[in-house]
């Protein structure tokens, strides 16, 4: 990357500006990176220009849907480096509109890194094409699951692509505002079980609101009911319809009075403190499940989407198994936990990101690679006193396995008989 002066003028291309937590932490990991790594002028090429410079320490901001392509193009073109990413961008509505700096980039000559990106569903001829002519012009292209590299490399992008974190797996807690767990009613004796909404959109068109809204409210008067917990819902989207969502499920319990949802304003780092503050999760977002399992609290998966289903996967590396790496490397050692109760067990894998926070189950039988798995079912076995458990063919007694030089995973109890830390439910 050629040198401006003593500074890197690195822009940065992605989702942002206030409507996503996820995102935000996103963006959040890569300036931190980047200001630790190298000295830069940061410009964040944003929906909300205003927003980002409050949330953020960029030097610029720009609000680029407002700008037409030749107010763009002095911007990118001043740059040493265009950042594409990360998040889940690349889709058949929009993955145009993201790709339009990129596609200004390659005819200036500015480099372009494509990092830690999701896509699908692109069925579109035309998405198709314009995502294959502007990733295969890229200096580097990462993705944060395999599903996407797959997608990309049938799209037809011939360029070497590399499986990679999500840059959201960096985030530190925040203190929260003073009263915070005062206002949102989090204090007192009672278990708290976190879960999180959305709509299904165009990447879950088939799902019927109905059908989860209730699937949802009957699980949230379950675990009221066996555990004695409050459910907290939290939008992660505030600005769209995660509050909509949310008031739905809770509208549909039949115990709602031990139902609510968070009513703040709150970083992604302050959002990443009051998931610590759950014993389990629930969640359709991405990343609520990483912030919970950042946060180690034990959750599970409702995989709408192929980026949910990517998250909890481990990948191959040469020196034995690692979890994808972000910025300086995320290891993570396996275990085969039982979950066994009256007789029943189910096997999984353990993955901790690094250190004792964060845990995903997966599937037993799945190579180190992930090939050949078979997604396990959650079901709610008669003798399981956690009311669910991993199920499988895969039966056994407690077997212990670790990568060479970790330490064996530590489960949280939350419940009698549930050692679980993380899990994928089903939701045919």
């Amino acid at each position: 990357m050629p040198r401006t002066g003593d500074i890197y003028r690195v822009g940065i291309s992605g989702s942002y500006g206030g409507l996503n937590l996820g995102d935000e932490a996103i963006l959040q990991g890569i300036v931190t990176q980047l200001r630790s790594s190298l000295p830069v002028e940061i410009t964040v090429f944003s929906r909300d220009a205003e927003d980002t410079l409050e949330r953020h320490p960029v030097d610029r901001a720009l609000p680029v849907r407002k700008m037409s392509r030749n107010e763009v193009l002095p911007e990118i073109r001043r740059l040493d480096l265009l950042v594409l990413g990360g998040g889940g961008i690349l889709f058949d509505s929009e993955a145009a509109i993201y790709l339009r700096e990129v596609l200004l980039a390659h005819e200036h000559g500015v480099p372009v890194m494509v990092y830690a990106i999701g896509a699908g569903p692109l069925n579109d001829p035309q998405a198709r094409e314009v995502v294959r002519d502007g990733l295969n012009r890229a200096a580097a292209i990462t993705v944060r699951d395999r599903g996407a590299r797959h997608l990309l490399e049938e799209v037809g992008v011939e360029r070497e692509i590399l499986v990679t974190g999500d840059p959201a797996l960096l985030l530190q807690p925040e203190t929260l505002p003073d009263g915070t767990l005062e206002r949102e009613d989090l204090l007192g004796e009672r278990r708290l079980i976190g879960m999180s909404v959305r709509e299904p959109g165009k990447a879950a068109p088939d799902l019927s609101e109905d059908r989860y809204h209730a699937l949802l409210s009957n699980a949230a008067d379950f675990m009221v009911d066996r555990f004695g917990a409050d459910i907290v819902l939290v939008p992660m989207e505030r600005q769209v319809r995660d509050v909509q969502h949310s008031h739905a499920v809770v509208a549909g319990m039949l115990r709602a009075s031990r139902g609510r949802v968070l009513k703040g304003k709150y970083t992604s780092g302050q959002m990443l403190s009051l998931l610590g503050r759950f014993e389990f999760a629930v969640g359709m977002r991405l990343h609520f499940l990483i912030f919970a399992a950042l946060a180690g609290v034990p959750f599970i998966a409702l995989p709408y989407a192929a980026k949910v289903h990517g998250f909890p996967q481990p990948r191959r590396h040469r020196d034995g198994p690692q979890a994808p790496a972000a910025g300086g490397g995320l290891r993570y050692s396996l275990a085969c936990p039982a979950a066994s109760r009256g007789g029943q067990s189910g096997r999984g894998r353990t993955v901790h990101l690094g250190h004792p926070r964060g845990a995903l189950v997966l599937p037993g039988d799945a190579d180190v690679d992930g090939h050949g798995a078979r997604r396990r079912r959650l079901r709610r076995p008669g003798r399981s006193a956690a009311g669910f458990a991993c199920t499988g063919r895969n039966q056994g007694g407690a077997a212990r396995a670790a990568a060479p030089g970790s330490q064996p995973a530590r489960h949280r109890r939350i419940a009698r008989g549930w050692k679980v830390p993380g899990a994928m439910l089903d939701w045919r």
